[in-house]
């Protein structure tokens, strides 16, 4: 019997650091996992992080070499250390199950249909899905080609450049009710250089009203958390769709817990149609 999925979450690659130490920051992990459930789809990047950090400290040396080979194999040793910490901290009673996608998968109708009965079931069995891309056998040759075969065949297409489009098209694809997108920031800027300008909250009487003000919103946005991230930008085109169809969309600081930015008591951008 299928159950709801009431959040689809996403966590960023920076928010799982401790920059300074250039370590894992394990009370992120430590309070994100207390409080996935069932009925929860977790969205991760982190493990090419995670995996230089990890390879530096066994090696004392970064890899050298081609960047698509070097973002294989950083993440293929990060992968393991990303889900044996969501592992070691969600509660002990509910099942983790790692799920590895790719832009073709979504661009394939019968695949998708595939991954949204395979998340839908998770609810079911008492299971928490964490998704990320599968950045150890994608590089960008490759994937520019297949993306390039598929627009010529339609204008729709979904290329999971980052993991905010992957948990958008997920959440879209298993109706979700909500989208929380964890970043270091506490949200939305209608200024970037002044963190009183934080947007609270964006609401619309419908999806075209909601579509004119995340457009208002994009034209002050500027840079991002790191090198080859596409910042809030970028974020806010991914979750527009979600927006624009009545889902609410909330963007905050990790450093946050999921419950204090649903219930609004943490700062945040909440995107609402009234």
């Amino acid at each position: 019997m299928e159950k709801e999925i009431s959040l689809v979450g996403k966590i960023g690659s920076m928010a799982l650091i401790r920059r300074g130490d250039s370590d894992i920051d394990y009370n992120i992990f430590s309070r994100i996992g207390a409080e996935l459930r069932p009925g929860m789809v977790w969205v991760s990047s982190g493990a090419v992080e995670i995996g230089r950090i990890d390879y530096i400290k066994r090696a004392g040396r970064e890899l050298s070499g081609e960047a698509d080979e070097i973002k294989t194999d950083y993440s293929a040793q990060g992968q393991a250390i990303l889900m044996e910490n969501y592992r070691r901290f969600v509660r002990p009673e509910y099942s983790v199950r790692q799920f590895l996608v790719e832009h073709t998968h979504f661009n394939s109708r019968l695949t998708r249909e595939y991954i949204r009965q395979a998340l839908l079931r998770c609810a079911a069995q008492g299971a928490v899905p964490i998704v990320n891309y599968n950045d150890t056998v994608s590089f960008e040759e490759h994937r520019k080609m297949e993306l390039m075969q598929l627009r010529d065949k339609t204008q729709d297409v979904v290329e999971c450049v980052d993991n905010d489009e992957t948990a958008a098209v997920i959440a879209q694809l298993v109706g979700a009710k909500t989208l929380l997108i964890l970043t270091s920031a506490d949200g939305i800027y209608a200024d970037p250089k002044d963190p009183k300008t934080l947007v609270r909250e964006v609401t619309a009487a419908d999806g075209e009203e909601m579509e004119r003000k995340i457009r208002e919103l994009q034209a002050h946005c500027v840079g991002a958390s790191r090198a080859g991230a596409n910042g809030a930008k970028a974020k806010l085109e991914y979750i527009l769709p979600c927006a624009r169809a009545g889902m609410t969309v909330v963007i905050g600081n990790a450093r946050w817990r999921i419950s204090e930015l649903l219930s609004g008591v943490a700062p945040s951008t909440r995107f609402m149609l009234k």
